[in-house]
């Protein structure tokens, strides 16, 4: 079964770097936990203030999701 999970960080000046990679690793240990062994693909969107200035990073990642009983879940 194809299935769709979205992550989402909140952006603050100057710390950018440490979010982004918070996010990473959040999916990463999303993958590992629940077994997925096939990523079909990773997109990501930034949110906006009222200003235009990015405030938000929403990630969604559309994967094959493990077979029931599989060693992998």
């Amino acid at each position: 079964m194809i299935k769709v999970k979205s992550f989402t960080s909140q952006l603050k000046i100057f710390h950018t770097r440490h979010e982004l990679d918070e996010l990473d690793k959040e999916v990463g240990d999303f993958i590992a936990s629940q077994g997925v062994r096939k990523v079909i693909s990773i997109s990501d969107a930034s949110t906006t203030g009222e200003k235009g200035e990015t405030i938000g990073l929403i990630r969604v990642m559309t994967y094959e999701e493990p077979a029931a009983g599989s060693k992998e879940h």
